[in-house]
């Protein structure tokens, strides 16, 4: 059994930074791809950011210049670090991980920007 926690979310002005973390735990032999992904009141979900075992990393381009992903294999921990945020960014967010083959997701963080 594998489990993702979350933690970081919180409430932020316009233009601040926040930095979400995600730990897996359990049974672990290998962790392919790390990601996060959000979703906003009555919105789809939408992948932000990937990073692979390699450090190869991928976002979508509302985020790209502001939000950057990393990854520390020996703690099994996927990062966000999330800079000059707008409203639009308010959403839940979500870490997922191909865990052993196994896709999991994280019980998402509430991130919200307003004054």
């Amino acid at each position: 059994q594998v489990q993702l926690v979350e933690s970081g979310g919180g409430l932020v002005q316009p233009g601040g930074s926040l930095r979400l973390s995600c730990a897996a735990s359990g049974s672990i032999f290998s962790i392919a791809i790390m990601g996060w992904c959000r979703q906003a009141p009555g919105k789809q979900r939408e992948c932000v950011a990937t990073i692979t075992s390699s450090g190869s990393t991928n976002y979508v381009d509302s985020v790209k210049g502001r939000f950057t992903i990393s990854r520390d294999n020996a703690r099994n921990t996927v990062y966000l670090q999330m800079n000059s945020l707008k409203p639009d960014d308010t959403a839940v967010y979500y870490c997922n991980m191909l865990v052993n083959a196994k896709f999991y997701w994280g019980q998402g963080t509430q991130v919200t920007v307003s004054l």
